[in-house]
């Protein structure tokens, strides 16, 4: 068994959570991590670029001037990518950029990330993330009292309106559901601060391994 200290509020600590080490994958998955990452970040792109052909390009059908005789090159019309205004060769056109990415891959992927941050230590579990008050202060009080400094994924059971208000303006900090977090979001942040109900459910996740990274 992997045992992480558990510590209050204050930063005291007050037990410890185990996780089966059987549950942890170490051996495998730098591929699927990859994979994984390149599959999200493809996923965030709008795909909206887009050009005007020359089918798209306002204007007439007819000839610029004749064919022959002014001394000036061929032209057939004035929609051509050749001049000013006219369409665009080859040019961007809507897309889609997501990458169809295996469920076992995603679900491996997830979990060969949170095992890591389990075996180097880099979870610090607290009984319960509640602030006197949601204030920017009194969340980075609570940072000092935990000894974390930014970047980091702070990881709550169920959702907490108030820990999200005071935290927005903190730089390099942020504030996600246990239930679904990404790899991509763990990767992002060197340490994590998670509540017992957090921990609770990243353990069931490593379980089944469902990663939910699939878009």
């Amino acid at each position: 068994m992997s045992s992480l200290t558990v510590c209050d509020m204050d930063g005291n600590p007050s037990g410890s959570f185990e996780i089966d080490e059987a549950l942890l994958v170490l051996d495998k998955g730098d591929q699927a991590v990859q994979q994984t990452v390149v599959a999200w970040r493809a996923a965030q792109r709008a795909g909206t670029a887009s050009t005007l052909s020359k089918g798209e390009v306002r204007g007439s059908n007819r000839k610029p001037w004749r064919q022959k005789g002014t001394g000036r090159a061929r032209a057939g019309y004035r929609q051509s990518p050749l001049w000013r205004g006219g369409a665009v060769a080859f040019g961007p056109r809507p897309r889609d950029y997501r990458k169809r990415l295996p469920k076992k891959m995603a679900r491996l992927a997830f979990r060969r990330v949170l095992s890591e941050k389990v075996a180097a230590d880099r979870i610090t579990v607290v009984e319960q993330l509640a602030l006197p008050e949601a204030k920017t202060k009194a969340f980075v009080a609570c940072m000092a009292s935990l000894k974390v400094a930014a970047p980091v994924l702070f990881l709550v059971g169920k959702p907490d309106p108030a820990l999200v208000r005071a935290s927005r303006n903190v730089p390099g900090v942020a504030v996600r559901l246990a239930g679904s977090v990404n790899t991509y979001e763990l990767l992002c942040y060197p340490r994590l601060v998670a509540d017992k109900s957090a921990m609770a459910t990243l353990a069931a996740r490593l379980k089944d391994g469902s990663g939910n990274d699939e878009s």
